[in-house]
């Protein structure tokens, strides 16, 4: 009686076949590094763990299911080189530097000309373009007189001429884990059993040390010239956000998330308009990265509560429901602020220690830090502020009014 066959759930080829290019992470040289691969097309290629364009391979896999795409298409780069020039700085081989991102992510067909011309199917994983922005606010500032229009970064109508650069993350599980505080063994383990089993080679290919994890990408918005970022006798602002979709996009009041963007937005565009540069770094790490059906949840039950929305248990009720306050893991956040070529920022447009410490620990100087206005925090978000010092998220300063304080208790409050 034959043997039952065992059927090896691994999305790369068997190790005793053709191997694929290796991945040296940290050199400088883009060849002596070799491309990501982690393209479908060729199995025999693949050198990362996962694929892609995060989130969105979902949707990928729908279109081809739907026979809206051919599972086979390569895309066609022309005219799509970035619109901004930025490095190779030396942060970009320094394998402890950058871990959370490809710093060649966004030169593919540039620097891997002849693996596209041997037939690898390597996709960019950073774009730099350029684009105008206007917002309301920014229409209140001008009329204000606290932005100027200057016809280049501020332009007529109150449009504002940013680089807009997007980057999908790319993971070197080893800095990875060095950077947690976690043996990169056991964090494959984790991240294996945490997506219920969906990368397999995480326990099954120990080589690959590159994974494209299936999660939100980063956008920066940089105002000013892209050069003045890494040159050290030039002025830098810089505000690093995380999403915040019900402030973000919708304006709603019961936290400081659009507030707080827009007062950074109004220091870049002052110090680029002094000779300098901003940088606007968004992070889709909604809710602390726990996700809004959670924060949504946690909302009900602060509300809910015994007395009300309290400072005393802003972060309980999140504990409480998610296991954890925050899940946004800060000390990964550096690493784009290092491919950009950033040694010293100026001006952070934050109080988060969280933050702070992160940039500061990964060897960036921080000269000086920018709190929001107090006139620009709702009064539904005063409980939130007051929570955030008290747990350590804020650097300390005098407390809100006792008036403030007494009129927030009890109502909704944001991120």
């Amino acid at each position: 009686m034959s043997k039952p066959k065992h059927i090896v759930l691994t999305s790369h080829p068997d190790r005793s076949g053709t191997k694929p290019h290796p991945i040296s992470w940290g050199e400088i040289e883009p060849l002596k590094r070799g491309p990501v691969i982690g393209s479908l097309t060729k199995s025999s290629h693949r050198n990362a763990i996962g694929t892609h364009s995060g989130s969105y391979s979902v949707y990928r896999a729908l279109a081809v299911a739907s026979g809206a795409l051919q599972a086979d298409h390569r895309p066609d780069f022309t005219n799509t080189s970035p619109a901004a020039h930025i490095g190779p700085h030396p942060s970009w081989g320094d394998r402890n530097l950058i871990v959370s991102l490809d710093p060649f992510g966004g030169l593919v067909s540039e620097v891997y000309t002849s693996f596209l011309q041997q037939g690898y199917d390597i996709r960019p994983t950073i774009a730099v373009t350029k684009a105008h922005m206007n917002m309301p606010e920014l229409q209140d500032a001008i009329a204000k007189g606290r932005v100027q229009i200057d016809g280049k970064i501020v332009k007529a109508g109150g449009n504002l001429a940013v680089t807009k650069i997007a980057i999908d993350p790319v993971w070197y599980l080893p800095g990875i884990a060095r950077r947690i505080g976690a043996q990169e063994s056991v964090l494959r383990r984790v991240l294996f059993e945490q997506t219920g089993g969906m990368f397999s080679d995480l326990v099954t290919r120990p080589d690959l040390h590159v994974f494209l994890p299936p999660i939100g990408g980063t956008t920066v918005y940089i105002i000013g010239d892209v050069a003045n970022i890494s040159d050290p006798d030039k002025q830098l602002a810089v505000r690093v956000h995380d999403e915040c979709n019900g402030s973000d996009v919708f304006s709603s009041d019961i936290c400081t998330c659009r507030p707080y963007l827009v007062h950074g937005m109004e220091i870049c565009i002052q110090t680029a308009q002094s000779g300098g540069s901003g940088v606007i770094v968004y992070f889709r790490k909604e809710g602390r990265a726990l996700g809004e059906v959670t924060k949504f949840l946690v909302y009900n039950a602060r509300k809910r509560q015994e007395g009300g929305d309290r400072a005393d248990a802003y972060f309980t009720r999140t504990e409480c429901v998610a296991g954890v306050q925050d899940m946004r893991f800060q000390e990964l956040m550096p690493d784009v602020l290092h491919w950009l070529g950033i040694s010293r920022i100026d001006s952070l447009v934050s109080m988060s220690d969280m933050k702070y410490n992160a940039i500061i620990n990964s060897g960036i100087q921080v000269v000086d830090r920018i709190p929001i206005p107090e006139d620009w925090i709702p009064a539904d978000a005063q409980v939130e502020i007051v929570a955030k010092k008290a747990a350590g998220y804020y650097t300390p300063d005098p407390v809100p009014d006792a008036t403030i304080l007494a009129e927030a208790i009890g109502r909704d409050l944001g991120d």
